[in-house]
């Protein structure tokens, strides 16, 4: 990871800063105090959001297959595509009700009668689909109804426990959205003072960042400490899991704000302008309230925790599938290199992931096992006397990919993403991020077994500059237009650019 000079002492005790929502002594009223939490201890929103949707898909179809026991002896044809359609039809409808947000999991009657609702509607659509197509409804609209009731209650139990979760998680301090403010002066003070009276305990400010030396700027707002200077933001928002980077600088400081912004651009987080007094308004909907302080939105993460979460699940169901799948095809590129030579069959190497966070990479040894880079110092060329008959092979059909499966399991890695390039890893005998500017941004989401470059025939050596810089074009690419459909094809085109490619050895 990269780093830059930080201010120590500040930035070694912001984790032990309490996070105070105190207002000022003319309030008679003081907000609620969470306590930040260890790094260690923090529990991101989208896998909340994807265990809650797993949930949903899985009640579903349990409910319906239990009930169907009941009304259908031999068992209906459609049976498996019914089910497949309700459970997702329900799902989808629930997003559309904003019912898979932290805000409203916590909510017991939105849940109620969000997933009632949701599932009124899917199965409701199931029967008129039936009625359209002339079919007897009679035995379904009994079925309907019992799956309706069965599945709404498990999916109601579901929302109750995992209420009770997120409750404790929230009191803790543990899934808070983690904030830092840049700016110390009149403007910040005052957007300060309103976010203790009125902010939510779901965003908790670590401490404040500026530029401007003791004479003019305060070391401490309120219960907020000084961190350190413009130039420590980005190893500290990095290091420290940052969420929500808040601007509390005058729209007058124009140049001061985009010296901001162009530090931060690479970051996996969202910035926000505070709005207050600003002579530009706008409507309603164009702000982002915290409490009633307004904000502008200035740079959002590249997915929101839906989509993390739902790319999240695509990935661990597709990676466990194409696991048992490829099972014999693993097996005998396990024996082929064990036979060719000693050593382990597998080899990790070190690669940047999310957010410049160091992951071991799987792969099958195509190299002699003397003769590994595991930080990638020296890219293998044509003809490299280090790669075995069998490595050479699998690197030039990116068989030795494989096991990245394993990767995707972890949660490391996503199915499709930019790939992760090693450390040390060098084009035109220099490291990426000094030849193309901008270069971590495509660490802003998972890296990937393939991606939008690689099927686009920009893999392998990067001997001159124009094969990173048309890599990371198409990484930054892929994040800004990113769908699980974008994904889908990505995959299917995979196996095509795998046979055209001539560039990998």
């Amino acid at each position: 990871m990269r780093t830059a000079k930080q201010s120590s002492a500040a930035v070694a005790s912001a984790d032990a800063a309490v996070n105070a929502t105190v207002a000022p002594a003319a309030e008679p009223m003081q907000a609620r105090r969470v306590p930040v939490a260890p790094i260690d201890k923090l529990i991101s929103q989208p896998p909340v959001i994807a265990a809650m949707l797993v949930s949903d898909l899985f009640t579903t179809v349990t409910a319906g297959l239990v009930t169907h026991l009941r009304w259908y002896e031999g068992g209906r044809p459609d049976m498996a595509l019914s089910l497949a359609i309700v459970a997702v039809l329900t799902v989808v409808i629930a997003k559309w009700r904003w019912a898979y947000t932290i805000a409203n999991l916590t909510s017991w009657t939105q849940q109620v009668s969000e997933t009632g609702r949701a599932l009124f509607i899917a199965l409701s659509s199931l029967v008129v689909v039936h009625v359209i197509a002339g079919a007897d409804v009679t035995p379904l609209r009994g079925w309907a109804f019992e799956w309706f009731l069965v599945a709404w209650a498990l999916a109601i139990a579901g929302r109750a426990i995992m209420a009770g979760f997120i409750s404790n998680w929230a009191n803790s301090g543990r899934l808070a959205r983690r904030a830092v403010i840049v700016g110390a002066g009149p403007y910040a003070r005052e957007m300060i003072e309103r976010l203790d009276r009125t902010g939510s305990t779901a965003v908790q400010i670590l401490g404040i960042f500026d530029d401007r030396g003791k004479s003019r700027t305060p070391e401490r707002i309120g219960h907020y400490d000084k961190l350190g200077r413009f130039e420590d933001l980005e190893p500290y928002c990095r290091e420290h899991r940052v969420d929500l980077l808040i601007v509390a600088l005058p729209t007058t400081a124009e140049e001061r704000i985009m010296h901001v912004l162009r530090k931060l651009w690479e970051l996996p987080i969202d910035v926000r302008v505070a709005a207050l007094g600003s002579r530009l308004k706008l409507r309603d909907r164009a702000y982002a309230y915290i409490g009633d302080v307004p904000f502008l939105p200035v740079f959002d993460k590249p997915m929101s925790d839906w989509s993390f979460a739902l790319k999240l699940v695509q990935d661990r169901v597709l990676a466990a599938v194409g696991l048992v799948l490829l099972a014999p095809l693993f097996a005998l590129i396990a024996l082929a290199v064990k036979l060719e030579s000693r050593g382990p069959v597998f080899f990790r190497q070190q690669r940047y992931g999310f957010n410049n966070e160091t992951i071991g990479v799987y792969k099958f040894r195509s190299m002699y096992v003397d003769q590994c880079d595991a930080d990638a110092s020296r890219l293998v060329t044509r003809g490299d006397p280090r790669v075995t008959r069998v490595g050479a092979f699998l690197r030039k059909t990116s068989l030795d990919e494989l096991p990245q499966f394993l990767n995707v399991l972890k949660g490391e890695l996503s199915l499709v993403g930019p790939r992760p390039h090693a450390k040390q890893a060098k084009a035109d005998g220099r490291i990426y991020d000094q030849v193309v500017d901008g270069y971590f941004a495509r660490h802003k989401v998972k890296p990937g077994i393939t991606g939008w470059a690689q099927v686009h025939g920009w893999r392998g050596e990067t001997d001159t500059q124009e094969k990173i810089e048309q890599r990371v074009a198409h990484d930054l690419y892929y994040i800004e237009h990113w769908t699980p459909w974008l994904d889908l094809r990505i995959l299917l085109m995979t196996p095509l650019a795998l046979f055209k490619t001539q560039n990998a050895y």
